[in-house]
């Protein structure tokens, strides 16, 4: 099994996973043409693509979805929650669209990969994250959560690679020029991971099979790499340099476990 990201951050998300001949791409935040250009920059192209599976409505994770879906047949798999959000938005979004709706703990196959979506708290109509498997490896990815809770823990623990995010540093964020309204937003409950409590999150878990951490959805104004690799190798107790890093212009090229 492998993994790859088409870019992490708050202007695209996009994430590939692949077992055997089966290849789905989570999260969609690249206009179409944007899109081409980064599958190809993995040797991929959306005929390669078995489905589209989306966490919540937020356009930095939506907005290339039914673009893409519709242009290539790709089918596409949501909570009831993160469609409605999008149609309330933007209209009736997936119209020609192959839709399957999911419950916001529940599991699925697509060829020979399985998912297991898991609720967070976060400031979208029903988001989830997900955990890919192909039956002996899994891989866990957690972007887009204002905390952790035990559910999120025991969802995440045991993966093989985890793609975690690392948000912002505290003190960047309250010291720089957001709005107070923005601060507080990021910052909440229902906003985004800061660095140590990502780092606390991972200390929580079972690492005993961890290949790859790598390090998500960073704020250009209000992170740093070194920061976010600091806090969760902390956690890990390893090395700095073992933890990756996913950036908003490259993702982050194939790793596999």
């Amino acid at each position: 099994m492998r993994f790859a990201s088409l870019g992490s951050g708050s202007q695209g998300n996009a994430l590939i996973a692949e077992a055997g001949g089966t290849r789905v791409m989570l999260d969609c935040g690249f206009t179409l043409r944007e899109t081409l250009t980064r599958l190809s920059r993995l040797g991929l192209a959306p005929a390669d693509l078995a489905g589209i599976i989306v966490t919540h409505e937020h356009s930095d994770h939506s907005d290339g979805v039914f673009p893409l879906a519709r242009r290539f047949g790709i089918p596409v798999w949501l909570t009831h929650g993160t469609l409605a959000a999008m149609r309330e938005a933007e209209g009736d979004v997936d119209e020609g669209s192959s839709v399957n709706l999911l419950d916001s703990d529940g599991a699925f196959a697509v060829g020979e990969l399985f998912v297991q979506s898991f609720t967070v708290p976060h400031d979208a109509r029903e988001p989830v994250q997900y955990v890919i498997a192909d039956g002996e490896r899994r891989v866990g990815v957690l972007t887009d959560t204002g905390r952790s809770t035990a559910h999120v823990e025991a969802s995440l623990s045991g993966c093989d690679a985890l793609v975690l995010e690392c948000n912002h540093d505290l003190e960047m964020l309250m010291t720089g020029d957001y709005p107070p309204a923005l601060k507080a937003r990021i910052a909440g409950r229902l906003g985004h991971l800061d660095n140590e409590a990502s780092g606390a999150l991972l200390a929580a878990l079972d690492c005993s099979r961890l290949k790859h951490v790598i390090a998500a959805h960073l704020s250009q104004k209000n992170n740093t790499p070194a920061l976010a690799r600091a806090a969760l190798a902390a956690a890990l107790g390893c090395e700095p340099g073992w933890v990756s890093v996913a950036t908003q212009e490259e993702g982050f090229d194939w790793r596999e476990v």
